[in-house]
């Protein structure tokens, strides 16, 4: 199942690569370590936190490698072409989280601090919808913001109203951090019939 999703998704400035089982895990530690420069900053607003072993590292793209492979998701690493400020490097990763019974899909991503600011989570947002819609043919796609987050709302709202979506409101309790705590989250949706007709305009 893991046909269902595209194994590398290019935009003009991105290159998204799926995490199959072969990506190195020092590699990602290397970001998502304790201790990794601006690591605390970067997963602050988080569902998980920064990893203690490599161990960690491998268990979590072990996860993400089977999840893909029973159709339950993808996630992939984000880099920035060439041209960009770093490019081939690991930026940050993103997902695409289908759930089928419900027809809908949850976004997620972290960047390291080098590349905020760039407008990457919006570029890859719209062909994360693209693969939602056009290729597994599902009615939403949902993205959750914790509600401390001002600068990811204010990055999300702005794609997500570009899609023709909006926010819902605030939910309680909607995530749990990477300590287990529960968080109030902003939810915000994109259906694809609002998809469809942005698009058209």
């Amino acid at each position: 199942m893991a046909d269902l999703f595209p194994e590398r998704i290019e935009t003009d400035r991105l290159a998204l690569e799926a995490v199959t089982g072969d990506l190195d895990p020092l590699a990602l530690y290397e970001h998502a370590r304790v201790g990794a420069p601006h690591v605390d900053e970067m997963t602050a607003y988080l569902t998980w936190d920064p990893h203690e072993t490599p161990k960690e590292t491998a268990e979590f793209l072990d996860e993400a490698a089977d999840a893909r492979e029973n159709g339950e998701g993808s996630t992939y690493v984000v880099r920035p072409r060439e041209g960009e400020g770093g490019a081939g490097e690991l930026a940050g990763m993103t997902a695409i989280a289908p759930d089928w019974e419900t027809r809908t899909a949850e976004l997620g991503i972290w960047l390291r601090k080098p590349f905020w600011g760039r407008g990457y989570s919006g570029e890859r947002a719209g062909a994360l919808l693209s693969v939602a819609f056009d290729r597994l043919d599902l009615d939403a796609v949902v993205v959750a913001v914790h509600r401390d987050n001002e600068k990811s709302r204010a990055a999300v709202s702005g794609y997500v109203e570009a899609h023709g979506g909006r926010c819902e409101g605030l939910l309680r309790n909607y995530h749990v951090d990477g300590d287990g705590e529960p968080f109030d989250a902003y939810r915000y949706t994109v259906t694809a019939e609002e998809y469809r007709a942005s698009a058209a305009n």
